[in-house]
C-alpha cells in the first residue's frame, strides 16, 4: 500500500487521517491563540488579504473547507455571502459554532465533511475556499477534484497555505524558529508539544508553489495563479472553473 506523509513520518493513508484528526481535536480550544503566537498575529492580515482576493459578494454561496473555528468564514459572511463551513473535525466545528454565536455572525451553515469525498451535489457553490487546511488532507489531488466538482461554471477556487519562502536569510531564521520554538510554545500554551511539531513538519512536506499550482491545474482549474507572501512563506493559490 502506498504511504503518505504525516509530518516527517511515512504512514498508510488511513493512519494519517486518524492521526490528523487527533491533532486537531487536541488543539481545537487553543487553535486561534496558537495561531497568534506562532505567526505574531500575522495570520489575521493574511486572512484579510485572502478574503479580499476571493471578493465575496452578497447572496453568493461559498464552501469554506477546513473552516474549523470560523476565522475565514466570519470574514466572508461580513460581505453578505452564504457560507457553508465544512471540516472533517467535529471539535473544531464546535469551537466555530460557539464563536459565531458569541459574535452573532449570521449566514453560516456547518457540516462535518471530508474534503476528499464531499457530500454536496455538483455545481452548487460560487466559490470554494480553504485556508491552512489543504496540507492536512490525506489525498490532496482528490480534494482538488472535489473542489472542482462542487463549483459552478465560473466559480473560483482559493487556497491560503504555508509554502517555502525564497528570502534566504529569513528562510533560515523561520526554519529555526518553527522547528524549535513552536513545539515548545505548543507545550507551554496548549499542553501539546507533539501536535505542534506535526503542524510544523507538515509545512516542510507541502509542495512548493509551482508544484501545487500544477496540481490545481491538473484537477481541471484554469487561470491558476500563485501569490507569494513574505517571499513565499505563505501563498494564495487561485483558479477558475470554466
Amino acid at each position: 500500500m502506498d504511504k503518505v506523509s504525516f509530518g516527517f513520518e511515512e504512514v498508510v493513508p488511513e493512519e494519517k487521517t486518524r492521526r490528523v484528526g487527533a491533532v486537531f481535536s487536541s488543539v481545537a480550544r487553543r487553535y486561534d491563540l496558537m495561531n497568534d503566537l506562532m505567526s505574531g498575529g500575522m495570520h489575521r492580515q493574511w486572512k484579510d488579504l485572502f478574503v479580499r482576493r476571493v471578493r465575496p459578494r452578497k447572496g453568493e454561496s461559498i464552501l469554506d473547507m477546513a473552516g474549523g473555528t470560523g476565522d475565514v468564514a466570519f470574514r466572508l459572511a461580513r460581505h453578505g455571502a452564504k457560507v457553508m463551513v465544512a471540516d472533517i473535525n467535529p471539535d473544531m466545528l464546535e469551537v466555530g459554532r460557539e464563536r459565531a454565536a458569541r459574535r452573532r455572525v449570521e449566514g453560516l451553515s456547518w457540516a462535518v465533511e471530508n474534503a476528499e469525498t464531499l457530500s454536496f451535489g455538483d455545481a452548487g457553490f460560487d466559490a470554494y475556499t480553504i485556508a491552512f487546511g489543504i496540507r492536512n488532507v490525506t489525498d490532496i489531488d482528490a480534494a482538488l477534484r472535489e473542489a472542482h466538482r462542487v463549483l459552478r461554471t465560473g466559480g473560483r477556487f482559493a487556497c491560503l497555505e504555508f509554502s517555502t519562502t525564497r528570502w534566504p536569510g529569513f528562510a533560515s531564521l523561520y526554519d529555526a524558529y518553527s522547528m524549535h520554538a513552536v513545539p515548545r510554545i505548543g507545550k507551554a500554551v496548549a499542553g501539546d508539544e507533539e501536535s505542534y511539531r506535526y503542524l510544523v513538519e507538515s509545512i516542510r512536506r507541502f509542495p512548493p508553489m509551482e508544484t501545487f499550482a500544477a496540481m490545481i491545474a491538473r484537477a481541471g482549474f484554469a487561470q491558476v495563479t500563485a501569490e507569494p507572501i513574505l517571499g513565499g512563506l505563505v501563498a494564495i493559490h487561485s483558479g477558475w472553473k470554466v
